[in-house]
């Protein structure tokens, strides 16, 4: 068996793997219990400090 179909197998099997488990937390990752304050200032901070043009 040659590296390229070892490494072939890796990736389409475990590789996979990882990136499914990679996406899923990363999807997960703002629905964490202490995310809350820190969505809702990146939420605001868009308005912060801007003045309306006045």
């Amino acid at each position: 068996m040659s590296d390229y179909e070892t490494w072939r197998h890796f990736a389409d099997s475990w590789g996979l793997v990882a990136m499914t488990v990679l996406f899923l937390a990363l999807c997960a990752w703002p629905f964490r219990p202490g995310a809350k304050s820190h969505n809702q200032e990146a939420a605001h901070s868009i308005l912060k400090d801007q003045d309306d043009g006045e």
